[in-house]
């Protein structure tokens, strides 16, 4: 964060796979279950449900189910450009996703913005979703670089740091 700005935040993460494949892992069900989600369901205007491996598109809506977490996240997908960005709102924030090639490797950058100011310390999303999305973007580097799920899959064990 720059300028002491609490309103926003970037992460950024260089991964070992092309552009189209990490779009897919974004944009669909599918691709965002492999790294991310326990289960993802999309929406499409109209209130049919999306296919698993269909792309999402603008004005879908969603709910996230995250492993070892009992709470869901539901929003709507503001942009999506079929290529290398989209954008969504996020727990009541807005989130965009861009990705670019950087000497031979995929950058993932995520920006959150919007994100209301709080007193309280433990609302603060800088913190809370700052540190998840540092979490699930290492493990998606992981995932398609060749390595290990980080995941917490155990829904029995709660209290470590990995979902």
């Amino acid at each position: 964060m720059l300028n002491n700005d609490w309103s926003k935040f970037t992460k950024r993460i260089a991964i070992k796979a092309d552009i189209a494949t990490l779009y897919k892992a974004w944009t669909t069900q599918s691709g965002l279950e492999h790294w991310f989600l326990s289960h993802a369901d999309f929406k499409k205007a109209d209130g049919t449900v999306r296919p698993a491996d269909s792309s999402i598109e603008k004005g879908d809506t969603y709910e996230w189910h995250w492993h070892g977490y009992d709470g869901v996240e539901k929003g709507t997908i503001l942009e999506v450009n079929g290529v290398d960005k989209l954008q969504f709102l996020f727990a009541g924030c807005t989130v965009t996703v861009k990705l670019s090639e950087d000497r031979g490797l995929t950058l993932v950058e995520l920006t959150q913005e919007n994100i209301p100011l709080e007193e309280d310390v433990k609302k603060n999303l800088v913190v809370q979703c700052g540190e998840g999305w540092t979490f699930h973007m290492a493990d998606m580097k992981s995932i398609y670089e060749g390595g290990l799920d980080l995941r917490n899959k155990d829904m029995d064990r709660k209290g470590v740091f990995n979902c």
